[in-house]
């Protein structure tokens, strides 16, 4: 793939997926398959409390449909299933202006803040 990161349309969660390892996916328990047709897979989550249920993790610390390398290449196993708390979650610069917790996930992966030119079509 050649020039790739050239590409100005590019989605930069694409090279990163820091957010996945990072921050724990917490959401409300009636987004899982077992709840609602289409939901999120209810046999990769585990109850974090009466109405929440959270993403599990990989032996290696990170959700468990995250697939690829974080910071080179990535995709979500769920992405047209995923829950609202990921849906919601904004890179930074996709909405114009820098995103503290995209680029503390970044920092934390020892990958540098994403500028200006970052934009999630």
């Amino acid at each position: 793939m050649a020039g790739r990161r050239d590409e100005p349309w590019r989605n930069p969660c694409l090279d990163c997926g820091a957010c996945c390892v990072v921050y724990r996916t917490s959401f409300y328990w009636a987004e899982a398959d077992d709840a609602t047709r289409g939901g999120v897979p209810a046999r990769l989550t585990v109850r974090v409390g009466a109405f929440r249920r959270a993403m599990r993790r990989g032996p290696d610390g990170r959700c468990v449909a995250l697939r690829g390398v974080p910071g080179r290449n990535v995709f979500c196993a769920l992405y047209g299933r995923r829950p609202s708390v990921c849906r919601d979650f904004e890179p930074a610069w996709s909405a114009g202006s820098a995103g503290a917790r995209c680029d503390e996930a970044r920092r934390r992966l020892g990958l540098p803040p994403l500028g200006k030119a970052a934009r999630n079509p």
